[in-house]
């Protein structure tokens, strides 16, 4: 099982970018997805996460600006990131917590990290 993350890239301020991340192999379920950051020098932090039930949170810096949604049936999740600024800019980090298929446990899976650069 892996997740693969996609759709960084630099973007003026102002600008939008999507990031996907998918996950791929044999997955029993998934109970929730979110997005990471980590800008230089700084913690990871939480960006946006949506569970399986359809509950969506955001960190509060992107409340308004960024849309975290999922493709249960493709077990995909996206970032939809408007309005961008210059502090947003970080290596973004997909996050999984999920079951694979034969395990009774489940287990935090993440993906390599895409970088978004937000600058004129």
């Amino acid at each position: 099982v892996q997740l693969q993350a996609s759709g960084g890239g630099l973007v003026q301020p102002g600008g939008s970018l999507r990031l996907s991340c998918a996950a791929s192999g044999s997955i029993f379920s998934i109970n929730f997805m979110a997005w990471w950051r980590q800008a230089p020098g700084n913690q990871r932090e939480l960006v946006a996460v949506t569970t399986s039930g359809g509950t969506k949170n955001y960190a509060d810096s992107v409340k308004g600006r960024f849309t975290i949604s999922r493709d249960a049936a493709e077990n995909t999740v996206y970032l939809q990131m408007n309005s961008l600024k210059p502090e947003d800019t970080a290596v973004y980090y997909c996050n999984a917590n999920l079951r694979r298929s034969g395990d009774n446990y489940y287990t935090a899976m993440w993906g390599q990290g895409t970088q978004v650069t937000v600058s004129s």
